[in-house]
């Protein structure tokens, strides 16, 4: 009994998911504030409970729906997808499961935590992969290079500056904060270097700088060398007369360091290869180097230049493979590249509807892994080829490109002919083409997602919404799974609308389903919300239905399509059909417009 009651929610608590509930109907902010809040005694420090700190934290996310969300982004990676979402999946449900069964079972001595390196050459989605992990699941998320640490040598400030960046990406939440990420690149940098004579402290001393942080320690969040740091305390102070210190704790903090790692794969190949000797042993050829990455050890690490205790700090080791030729082409072909939704946000810009054409896309893959720098020489070849394009285009009156292959090898003569020929009917033709095979994929990318959504929310997903939606995706390129959420947004303000325009007028109405696409379809167009478009649609209903209610004492109405295109015309249609079917008696005067009913 005594258990119940424990979890039975606080005045704080409730005020907080009803403030939450009402915003998601509403579609605006809306916070509930309860006149019988009982003052704290004197001196009583006001603190947030767990749950309300780290409310937009997933801990129940399970690690191959973890995977499966990093599959629509990442192309390649299957071994280091996997393992990133088991660890830090397990990462965040063990701190969950101790926050649920309190200080009996907390953390016991010596724990070491899910620590992850990650080893791969440049471009290949080291940084992108946690930062969708980290947008996905709902934590704070800081970038930090490990080469400039290495000016400082083994003072280690700008380590622990890494944690105070935590908590400004955190709004200032120190709980929120306290189950964020920390992301450390070019962590190979700071191996110290076999041809040095003497001790390398640049390098091994900003290793021991991160030894604490990466197990458990408090870190101050106000320092001297921080100007405004320090304001606040004096503010503090001048405030309450105290000295407050505040402190974030690292024990839940995820550290995911990262790094190319160029050379390691030799020490590997050598141990390896040691270890088989004579005529069974394996012969490998130079460019599978990469592979023996797989292999690697705490040896092998330490042989490369980190010290034991420090690799002892990082227990979980992925590696990522390098991107060939077709693994660029799927990350172009992919609908949620950002390579390629970042180009066509470019001059959408300018009222420009760029399409991409298969043929240039695997050109562009191939000029772009001759580059060697993986991903990024997408961006660099994409740029170099639209430059033109987008100096120029924005002037004229085109509005729309198709980027073929023809215009990616020749990308000078292709915009000198489209000036040329702006209205060309070759290229109306093909972006008709284009446009007609994008919806159709992006009709089997929704066939292929809607069970879920269909199952659990069957009023919302009409065949007719759906194809606002594979729509509205092509229009604007924005993601296919965040449509789904605002549909099923716009249904619920429309449905809150309704029971309003009941609660102040008397009219029970419903929107049957072709007015409820209608109405989602010009909260889209318009960028507004569903209930700014009732309002403006049902600017003359009221007067309208007490009309009719006068005539034949109805008050329930279902609204039709007409009702949301075109509401002036629906009304005096609605009235007439009234006045015909009930003619107007002796004792009978009409109000009129502006006169209480």
């Amino acid at each position: 009994m005594s258990d119940q009651c424990q979890k039975f929610p606080d005045q704080e608590e409730l005020e907080r998911e009803l403030s939450e509930f009402l915003s998601k109907k509403y579609g605006r902010p809306v916070r509930v504030i309860s006149p019988l809040m009982v003052a704290q005694p004197k001196g009583a420090e006001s603190k947030k409970s767990p749950s309300d700190s780290v409310r937009k934290i997933q801990f129940d996310m399970k690690p191959e729906e973890l995977e499966a969300y990093l599959d629509q982004y990442v192309v390649k990676q299957d071994q280091a997808k996997a393992i990133l979402a088991t660890k830090i999946c397990t990462h965040y449900h063990r701190i969950k499961w101790r926050m649920e069964r309190g200080d009996r079972h907390a953390q016991s001595i010596g724990r070491i935590k899910n620590n992850i390196i990650l080893m791969g050459p440049t471009g290949v989605g080291k940084t992108y992969l946690v930062k969708l992990i980290a947008q996905k699941i709902g934590v704070p998320f800081v970038k930090g290079d490990a080469t400039k640490f290495s000016e400082t040598g083994y003072v280690g400030g700008d380590v622990e500056d890494l944690v105070r960046d935590l908590v400004r990406a955190a709004d200032d939440d120190v709980e929120l904060a306290q189950y964020g990420i920390i992301y450390i690149d070019e962590i190979d940098k700071i191996a110290s270097s076999s041809h040095l004579i003497g001790p390398d402290v640049s390098r091994t001393g900003v290793q021991r700088a991160l030894l604490k942080p990466m197990e458990e320690t408090d870190v101050d969040l106000r320092v001297p060398h921080d100007p405004v740091s320090q304001l606040q305390a004096i503010e503090q102070y001048r405030r309450t007369g105290k000295r407050d210190k505040q402190t974030i704790n690292t024990k839940n903090i995820l550290f995911i360091v990262s790094g190319a790692f160029n050379g390691l794969a030799d020490i590997v190949k050598k141990r390896i290869q040691q270890q088989g000797v004579g005529f069974k042993a394996a012969v490998h050829s130079r460019t599978d180097d990469h592979k023996f990455l797989q292999y690697v050890k705490a040896e092998d690490l330490m042989q490369y230049g980190f010290e034991s205790e420090f690799v002892g700090r990082l227990p979980v080791i992925a590696v990522l493979e390098p991107l060939e030729v077709e693994d660029l082409y799927h990350i172009l072909k992919n609908p949620n590249s950002p390579v390629i939704q970042a180009k066509k946000e470019d001059f959408r810009c300018y009222g420009i509807d760029l399409k991409f054409q298969d043929e240039a896309l695997w050109t562009l893959a191939q000029m772009a892994y001759e580059e060697k720098t993986g991903a990024r020489g997408l961006v660099r070849v994409i740029e170099r080829v639209l430059m033109g394009f987008e100096k120029r285009l924005p002037s004229t009156s085109i509005r729309h490109l198709v980027v073929t292959k023809e215009l990616v090898l020749h990308p000078h003569e292709t915009l000198e002919a489209l000036l040329k020929d702006p209205e060309s009917p070759q290229q109306r033709e093909l972006y008709d083409r284009m446009v007609r095979e994008e919806k159709d994929a992006v009709r089997q990318q929704v066939l292929r997602k809607k069970k879920h959504y269909v199952h659990n929310y069957p009023f919302v997903f009409t065949p007719g919404r759906l194809e606002l939606l594979v729509e509205q995706h092509v229009k604007t390129g924005e993601p296919i799974e965040g449509l789904f959420d605002v549909l099923i947004t716009l249904y619920n303000q429309i449905k809150v609308f309704e029971e309003e325009f009941h609660e102040q007028h008397g009219f029970k109405i419903h929107f049957d389903d072709h007015a409820i696409t209608g109405i989602m379809f010009k909260a889209l167009a318009e960028d507004k919300t569903a209930t700014a478009v009732c309002r403006d649609i049902s600017r003359d209903y009221d007067y309208a239905f007490r009309l009719v209610a006068e005539r034949s004492g109805q008050i329930q109405f279902i609204l039709p399509k007409g009702a949301v295109d075109t509401p002036e015309a629906y009304l005096d249609e609605l009235i007439r059909d009234t006045y015909r079917k009930h003619p107007l008696s002796s004792e009978a005067v009409p109000p009129q417009k502006g006169s209480p009913a």
